[in-house]
């Protein structure tokens, strides 16, 4: 038995490198219009926002597969957005606060930032920050659409509006060691944040809604380093830190369950990303993974590769060989393996409520 499912395992591993450089080839071709696209979130959606607004240094190994440079992005490579964007055959976004990107931000913008929480939100760059910066961006932007900017009111109204933001607002609250119960009752208040954010975008036009829930934090080797006492699950995670994650998640499904019928002619769409990448942990060998909560990036070897104190890219890091088979980059963020595969689950519509295929926003 134990020999059949370690053939299996092989088998669906090498039907996933043959088949998810087509699958994603199938979905580009498909889009011959795609939308302009604004982000809003965190460092898993951050292209370069915090390098470009602090200055913060982001060196390599980050960015040393596709782009062969560190780019701003907390990975190996791409990131999951980066390959939505290629499923429509869009350009890669550029942050909103890099003047030097030589981008027009005619397909778009990214107001993700490496550290982003929704609360306090008037601290940079909150989720009221970035969608005050996003209300100043479109203002400026409409002033010079006679100057030949490509992004007009039209342009605006049939955009992509995504939103993946709420990690850290549980991480963070339990690293203050706030108990469960104090975490959970900032649950409400997170998701008014959010609740107004996609309120006010669409009280500027904005009807196309993409939003994320939260992963399985207690599954970050970064946690499992740093938390002294913990209550591990069958596959190693922190119990309190993944239910804490799925009581926000629920929460932030009934949100958009409730704000749809309010938001006339608005498409809102909550993807279920804890789903996605807790399968990726759970069942890693499957996807041809191994030791799925131990770091390729960090330091300190075995069991999780982390030390706060020697992060990835900082002096006397370890990094694994290019081509290992890792779920973790460096202890917090995925490698582009990881993500490939979660944006193939993502276009699948298996994870979206209601089931929308992501070529829904293309504008053919």
């Amino acid at each position: 038995m134990a020999s059949y499912s370690l053939l299996s395992h092989s088998l669906t591993f090498i039907l996933l490198l043959f088949f998810l450089p087509l699958f994603f080839t199938s979905f580009a071709s498909q889009c011959k219009n795609p939308p302009i696209i604004f982000n809003f979130g965190d460092s898993n959606s951050d292209t370069g926002g915090l390098a470009a607004g602090l200055g913060f240094p982001i060196n390599l190994p980050n960015g040393r597969l596709f782009f062969h440079r560190s780019t701003g992005r907390l990975s190996d490579g791409r990131l999951l957005i980066d390959f939505l964007c290629q499923s429509l055959n869009a350009s890669f976004l550029s942050p909103y606060l890099d003047s030097l990107g030589g981008s027009k931000f005619s397909n778009g913008a990214n107001f993700a930032v490496v550290g982003s929480s929704t609360l306090p939100k008037f601290v940079p760059f909150s989720l009221n920050i970035q969608i005050m910066q996003f209300l100043h961006f479109k203002a400026r932007v409409l002033e010079l659409v006679n100057a030949g900017n490509i992004i007009n009111n039209e342009g605006f109204r049939n955009a992509l509006y995504m939103i993946d933001i709420g990690q850290n607002d549980l991480a963070d609250s339990f690293s203050k060691n706030l108990s469960y119960v104090q975490v959970i009752k900032r649950i409400p208040s997170i998701i008014q944040e959010i609740e107004n954010a996609v309120k006010t975008l669409y009280d500027q036009g904005g009807r196309k809604f993409w939003i994320h829930n939260t992963g399985p934090f207690g599954c970050l080797p970064q946690k499992l380093a740093l938390v002294q006492k913990m209550d591990l699950d069958q596959h190693g995670c922190i119990s309190s830190y993944n239910s804490a994650a799925n009581l926000f998640n629920e929460e932030l499904h009934r949100s958009c369950q409730r704000i749809r019928p309010q938001l006339t002619g608005a498409a809102i769409v909550y993807v279920d990303m804890y789903s996605i990448k807790y399968d990726l942990i759970a069942n890693s060998s499957k996807y041809g993974f191994s030791s799925p909560l131990m770091a390729c990036c960090g330091y300190g070897g075995r069991p999780y590769n982390y030390n706060i104190k020697v992060t990835c890219g900082q002096p006397g890091y370890q990094v694994c060989d290019e081509g290992s088979r890792f779920l973790s980059w460096d202890g917090i963020h995925y490698t582009e393996a990881a993500n490939e595969i979660m944006a193939s689950k993502v276009l699948s519509t298996a994870y979206s409520s209601p089931p929308t295929l992501f070529d829904f926003f293309c504008h053919n």
